[in-house]
């Protein structure tokens, strides 16, 4: 069901394969008349009529059936060697087709014929198995995935030299999977192994295109994980090459310029983002033309910069003097990335992009929730582990999960006025936590407060608010009230204190009442209570329990899966962890159709006729109630294993917005259908008046909400069909949800609307 992502993908894989993803056809599979039958079968004629198929873009409709054919042709004609080339092309095309379960034969009939023919340890096995566990992570399977990459890792450690880059292909490849389960240490690791790889087997690694691209891509992944100053430093040396290679007009430098661009909006240097943008733009002209996605992306991209750039004068570019920057002594370590289309920098960057740590000033390390946290545990409670509880070292998981805007990346200068500190979690067993739990706790609760200019805020873990933290300065006196928690709760007034608050710090505050006791959200917890404190569930419900699943609502399993984890040495935590991010495919497919029919009910249906009506209090919930439904149904398209859960409605849209700009989102212009949707619902729903709309009345309003509306339904129409959920064009969704439901295997009737 993931055609589009999957082409996407697999277009910017390592070269050792097909391009299975540009599929086109032709008749004759491999030499065969119009006999009965072959008594050979060509290989060579076979891959050349393949290449044809793809050339012609015929593959929707040819490419299959030849593929099919090709297979009982090799078969027919004893051809082993033959018939595990189309498998291993059947593999890729019908990943790229979304063809999930019929490869899961494929894959198996693929090995158990390169066993049969004794190519175990070979050159063959080894791209089979890559082959498959391609398969496999499109499929979703990951466990089977990454032990299919590693046992091909090791056998091209054997069989090809050090610096073969297809083994910096394999790395990349392992890179992609860590990425989609939530494993940016380790996808980093290996992009790192991958370029350093490329480097070696370059002849010159300062004008070589597959190490500029290496140097993109972990840009990329650094950038993901708030890593600014070395995401900064790689994009930058990818230009670089580019230029010392005089490689300017390779359809990879716009991918290059993007990335750049894409690491320097991060930053609020809006006026560079803008200028790479631009220079992107040109090449894609230039290689691709100006009717394509490629292009109408980057230039919104580029308008958006633009639009931003007044606020933000441009800095000085890293290596603006010709001369790569130093690479950044925290957080980058050695270069290495990934070989040129294994996976190229998006065109497209995400709207505003709020979860990324910023720069204070130009010269400043960006300072996020996140990182202060992987930072006061690595400095601070690891030392402090590894020296009281040696022979728990290597047990205890730690990490920053849950409520609060730093969970999500979504973190800035205004969230350091309640909660926000250097501070983490410690997430123990059952048995771990009756030995050590309380003390470790204790000895937490007694780390240095003060870290890095901020101030851990003042709590116990089993009372209220600790009574240190006198302050010489004037307190707030305006009600704070944490909004980070989805659950409804009464206001509180708090008072927090201000004190350098201009130079971000939070010196002498104390916790509101949300995250204390039994609410507190760093420490020491078992790992069942701590996920029953945030879903009610010690592990995620199982995939026979579908009617659980769906009590679960989606803020909910946000956050229960976002943040990030330091370490896990039992794997434990993690192994949980991932069970919620797991939603059950008939559940997905179930709240799939939901979301169908609320679009339809409100947005199409109900949003038109109560302003038909005038009622604009009825047509103003409608628009909610649509906007609502259709972001859940870009998450839910895209995934939650892949891009996690929409959170709740204070960062629905930052997250909406970072989904959106992500190189392989689906239905990323949805996003912005809604904004209009919500920037116009005032002059819609009452003339304008006095909401500043010009007085121009309702009428323009309602007929640009009204097209916008329909616009994302057929959007929406158009990835179903493309995910082979739907065999109808009707764009009154309602009507979409029978064939969609066609796909749920269950036959729970919490699952159906009929």
């Amino acid at each position: 069901m993931d055609g589009a992502l999957e082409a996407a993908l697999h277009a910017m894989e390592a070269k050792h394969a097909h391009d299975f993803d540009a599929p086109a056809d032709r008749d004759d599979a491999a030499g065969r008349g119009s006999g009965d039958g072959p008594h050979t079968f060509d290989t060579q004629r076979f891959l050349k009529g393949l290449d044809a198929i793809f050339d012609a873009h015929d593959a929707a409709e040819k490419a299959g059936p030849y593929l099919e054919q090709a297979a009982v042709d090799a078969e027919n004609a004893g051809d082993d060697a033959g018939l595990l080339t189309v498998l291993n092309e059947t593999m890729g095309f019908y990943r790229s087709q979304g063809r999930h379960e019929e490869n899961q034969w494929i894959v198996q009939r693929a090995i158990e014929l390169a066993l049969r023919m004794g190519l175990e340890g070979s050159e063959a096995w080894a791209t089979t198995l890559i082959n498959c566990a391609t398969a496999m992570r499109a499929a979703k399977r990951y466990d089977q995935s990454e032990d299919l990459y590693r046992q091909a890792l090791s056998c091209a450690e054997k069989v090809f030299s050090p610096t073969d880059r297809r083994i910096a292909a394999l790395h990349n490849n392992l890179s992609m999977l860590y990425s989609e389960t939530g494993r940016l240490g380790k996808a980093e690791s290996e992009l790192r192994e991958a370029l350093r790889i490329v480097e070696a087997s370059s002849v010159n690694a300062d004008e070589d295109i597959d190490v500029a691209s290496s140097h993109t891509n972990l840009a990329l992944v650094l950038l993901q994980e708030g890593k600014l100053e070395g995401a900064d430093w790689h994009a930058d040396k990818a230009l670089l090459i580019y230029a010392a290679g005089h490689l300017e007009h390779s359809a990879h430098y716009a991918s290059a310029l993007a990335g750049l661009a894409q690491v320097r909006y991060a930053e609020h240097r809006y006026a560079d983002a803008a200028e790479h943008y631009r220079r992107a733009l040109a090449v894609i002209e230039e290689c691709y033309g100006k009717d394509t996605d490629y292009y109408r992306i980057t230039k919104a991209n580029l308008e958006q910069a633009e639009a931003k750039s007044g606020d933000s004068p441009s800095l000085p570019s890293a290596g603006g003097n010709g001369k790569p920057a130093p690479s950044p002594a925290s957080g980058t370590g050695s270069r290495s990335g990934v070989p040129t289309g294994a996976r190229p920098a998006a065109g497209r960057t995400p709207a505003g992009r709020p979860g990324t740590a910023r720069r204070t000033e130009p010269d400043a390390s960006p300072v996020s929730g996140l990182r202060l946290a992987r930072a006061y545990w690595k400095e601070v409670g690891r030392p402090m582990i590894e020296a009281k509880y040696p022979e728990y070292a290597g047990r205890i998981a730690a990490g920053l999960v849950g409520h609060g805007s730093e969970c999500y990346g979504f973190d800035d200068e205004r969230s350091r006025d309640h909660d926000f500190g250097p501070r983490f979690c410690l997430w123990l067993t059952d048995e771990d936590y009756a030995a050590i739990g309380e003390r470790l706790q204790a000895d937490y609760d007694a780390l240095p407060r003060d870290f890095r200019g901020f101030v851990r805020p003042a709590a116990s873990a089993f009372g209220d608010a600790a009574s240190d933290t006198a302050t010489d300065a004037a307190p707030r006196t305006t009600p704070v009230v944490s909004q980070d928690v989805p659950q409804p709760l009464k206001d509180v007034s708090h008072n927090v204190s201000h004190a350098g608050a201009e130079a971000g710090t939070t010196d002498g505050a104390t916790l509101t009442p949300r995250a204390r006791g039994a609410f507190r959200r760093d420490g020491v917890f078992r790992i069942g209570d701590f996920f029953e404190s945030l879903t009610g569930y010690r592990q995620a419900p199982a995939p026979t329990a579908p009617h659980e699943w769906l009590m679960l609502d989606e803020a909910t399993l946000a956050a229960a899966t976002n943040g990030q984890v330091f370490a896990d040495p039992l794997g434990r935590f993690s192994t949980t962890r991932q069970g919620f991010k797991d939603m059950p495919e008939d559940v997905r497919l179930a709240l799939i159709s939901r979301r169908l029919g609320m679009i339809a009910q409100a947005g199409q249906y109900n949003l038109p006729r109560s302003l038909e009506r005038g009622d604009g209090a009825a047509a103003w919930l409608s628009i909610g109630e649509f906007v609502e439904a259709a972001a859940s149904l870009v998450f839910l398209i895209n995934k939650p294993m892949t891009v996690g859960y929409m959170p709740y409605y204070k960062w629905r849209f930052a997250a909406l917005r970072r989904l959106s700009g992500r190189v392989f989102a689906l239905l990323p212009d949805v996003c912005g259908g809604l904004e209009t949707v919500m920037r116009l619902a005032s002059a819609a729903c009452y003339g304008g008046a006095g909401f500043g709309e010009g007085g121009k009345g309702a009428a323009p309003a309602v007929e640009t909400v009204e097209r916008t509306v329909e616009r994302i339904a057929a959007d929406i129409v158009k990835e179903l069909a493309r995910e082979g959920l739907t065999r109808s064009d009707e764009t009154f969704l309602e009507w979409q949800r029978p064939y969609v439901e066609e796909h749920i295997g269950s036959d729970a009737p919490c699952l159906h609307s009929l």
